[in-house]
């Protein structure tokens, strides 16, 4: 029960704040939308280009680390499409966009503060690492995925130039790419304004997490229950258990397991309904998913700290 009060709810309550500020029409609509071009245009990409550029990237990733943790997104993602398609009868294009739902999971609006709540700021290595890839690697399986569905059989020459512009329109991913560069080119931040990233940094986990609440009640939960419920069981479930299965046949060390099994057990990030949007594809599904698997997640997350080393 510790877990549950100490480390969980305390996320989940500052989400709960801007859900019922909204709800409530303390926040307006205008409000969370500023706050969330702010957070994820600025905020967090400065987080994780600071986090990235900063990083021993010898150090921290390793081959068993992440191959564990994507095999797990891989497989979320098949289990979703498979299922949208063979179970519930979707056609290609949507059964992507729900596959996308259980291969995106919020390794960092959600991620990153039950770690470092649960284990310390010095237990993220492990996160970053993970969270690095996340964008660029679900967004090129998720748009590579799509783009030959919706060309059936047509030529795919432009496909890789149509994938890279579609992931570079992301700040978040631009965020990551400038980290890897500062890292791998030596170069030091000068002090001065790695102050004011910092400060910016600080702002960006409170304010996006109240952010995502107030996104968050827009997405009602609207029909198709069986097929929200099956994507949700893919992301909080079987994405972990893989991960689990895999990094305890790998030997990740007791922090790494820690980072992917956290990382890996999720709610679908808001990142799944952007995509569903982008492609105008089981908008519904995606949506309700993240509402629904962000509630789920209190008792999952909560789950799987528990039976942690």
């Amino acid at each position: 029960m510790s877990v549950l009060l100490d480390v969980v709810l305390p996320v989940f309550i500052v989400l709960c704040f801007g859900y019922v500020a909204v709800w409530r029409g303390l926040f307006s609509d205008s409000g969370v939308d500023g706050l969330m071009k702010f957070t994820q245009g600025f905020a967090l990409p400065c987080l994780l280009f600071r986090a990235i550029s900063t990083l021993d990237l010898g150090q921290s990733f390793n081959l068993p680390l992440l191959g564990s943790f994507y095999a797990g997104a891989l497989m979320g993602f098949a289990a979703g499409l498979a299922g949208a398609r063979l179970i519930f009868k979707r056609d290609w294009e949507d059964a992507v966009a729900i596959g996308f739902v259980g291969l995106f999971s919020n390794s960092l609006l959600l991620g990153l503060p039950i770690t470092e709540r649960a284990y310390g700021a010095g237990a993220l290595t492990a996160n970053y690492a993970i969270i690095s890839f996340h964008a660029p690697f679900c967004y090129a399986v998720g748009i590579t995925t799509m783009e030959i569905v919706r060309a059936r059989g047509a030529s795919l020459a432009l496909l890789p130039a149509k994938v890279l512009r579609a992931m570079f329109r992301n700040a978040l991913v631009i965020g990551i790419a400038l980290g890897f560069a500062v890292n791998l080119s030596g170069y030091h931040v000068p002090g001065v304004l790695a102050d004011a990233i910092d400060l910016m940094t600080r702002a960006a986990l409170p304010a996006a997490l109240f952010g995502l609440g107030g996104v968050l009640y827009r997405y009602r939960p609207e029909g198709d229950l069986r097929t929200i419920l099956y994507i949700t069981g893919c992301s909080l479930l079987l994405h972990p258990a893989v991960v689990w299965m895999l990094g305890s046949a790998l030997g990740l060390s007791t922090a790494e397991f820690r980072s992917a099994i956290i990382t890996s057990s999720m709610a679908p990030g808001v990142n799944a309904y952007v995509f569903a949007n982008m492609y105008g594809r089981a908008r519904r599904v995606a949506a309700s998913a993240v509402l629904i698997g962000t509630a789920l997640s209190v008792l999952s997350v909560w789950g799987w700290l528990a039976i942690l080393p």
